[in-house]
């Protein structure tokens, strides 16, 4: 499995921009994608972005040409660029990669989470 630690959350003022890092550790060659996910208070945990080893990306609706999914595996490292930020951004924003262990064993592993503040 791997072992996911995220950064770059903090509090920023609506229209603003942060980006999220993702460093990953680990059996890393067993990564098949790796996706950004975000949580409030009494809601489901819910997929943001993510990116297939391919590099295919997909994006929840609300935010779709204002966040950009990257991966640069030099740095084993996923980023999630956040522009033109609002109140409703505000969540906790996880890392998460899921792969497979021998080419038959899936798994599952996710960051402990960074908290992203939208003040209006």
């Amino acid at each position: 499995q791997v072992q996911l630690v995220e950064s770059g959350g903090g509090l920023v003022q609506a229209g603003g921009s942060l980006r999220l890092s993702c460093k990953a550790s680990g059996n890393i060659l067993s990564i098949n994608s790796m996706g950004w996910y975000h949580q409030t208070p009494g809601k489901q945990r819910e997929l943001v972005a993510d990116i297939t080893r391919d590099g295919l990306r997909t994006y929840a609706d609300s935010v779709k040409g204002r966040f950009t999914i990257s991966r640069d595996n030099s740095k084993d490292t996923l980023y999630l660029e956040m522009n033109s930020l609002t109140s409703e951004d505000t969540a906790k924003y996880y890392c998460h990669a899921d792969g497979t262990i021998g080419g038959a064993a899936p798994y599952e592993s996710w960051g402990r989470g960074t908290q992203v503040t939208v003040s209006s």
